[in-house]
């Protein structure tokens, strides 16, 4: 049923307005998202629900060697899996205040609203980033669909409106970028350490790489046909033009 149908009406959601102001859904997809990229390791992460989303969520902590908790009085056989071989800690029991302590975000992701709600507000009591799975006015951050090859990590966002398109959308940009980008990238960062140590400003390094990436033939091309030993000829001969550039205006 649409939100609006409930305008006026008890509050369903899980904001517990008592009678609904439509505070879940206004003004959700004109809210600004500061979009960022976490570092999360040796961070130390709560995950709130053992089930399948739990799983998920801690996955993807997991595979940015994030330091996990998991509060659960039931968990999925790969979770427990997780915890026997010491990948997680598994409190195996229902969520303490306490266990937000410490922590540098938190994701709820269980079916019990009140749950929710407690690991939301402690969280914002300690100013500490949240989500709450499939309950954006409930969450200071959102988690976009990823795409990941190598270093390379694409976001999708629909700013919590559809995950079903923004899933849609992910299969169909890791048909178009993928591999090849990847290892472009990975080239790309061995002349990073040549460009910080010659290139004296950040506009001389952009238009080093920027060269590189947008011109003629296309790296991207050359890659995906195995000619890798042309790309990084092509980095030669750039390293060598904007080395000479700088040096003449010395």
């Amino acid at each position: 049923m649409p939100a609006q149908a409930y305008a006026g009406k008890e509050c369903v959601c899980q904001l517990r307005k008592g009678i609904c102001d439509q505070s879940c859904v206004r003004d959700m997809l004109s809210t600004p998202l500061y979009i960022a990229c976490l570092r999360l390791t040796g961070r130390r992460c709560l995950v709130v629900g053992g089930g399948e989303v739990g799983l998920e969520k801690v996955e993807g902590l997991l595979a940015c060697d994030g330091e996990v908790t998991l509060v659960a009085p039931r968990a999925v056989p790969e979770l427990a899996d997780y915890a026997r071989e010491g990948s997680i800690r598994w409190e195996e029991r229902d969520l303490r205040d306490s266990d937000l302590d410490g922590k540098f975000l938190a994701i709820a992701a269980t079916s019990v609203t009140e749950v929710n709600i407690s690991v939301y507000e402690g969280a914002e009591r300690r100013a500490m980033l949240c989500n709450v799975v499939d309950v954006p006015p409930l969450c200071n951050f959102i988690l976009p669909a990823i795409v990941r090859s190598g270093p390379l990590a694409i976001a999708i966002s629909t700013a919590g409106a559809s995950p079903a398109l923004a899933k849609r959308m992910k299969r169909e940009i890791a048909e178009s970028f993928g591999g090849p980008y990847a290892h472009l990238a990975v080239i790309l960062n061995e002349a990073r350490g040549w460009a910080k140590a010659t290139l004296p400003t950040y506009q001389d390094r952009k238009e080093f790489f920027e060269g590189i990436v947008n011109g003629d033939p296309d790296p991207v091309e050359l890659v995906r046909e195995g000619r890798e030993g042309e790309v990084r000829a092509l980095i030669e001969a750039a390293k060598q033009s904007h080395a000479a550039t700088v040096t003449g205006r010395g």
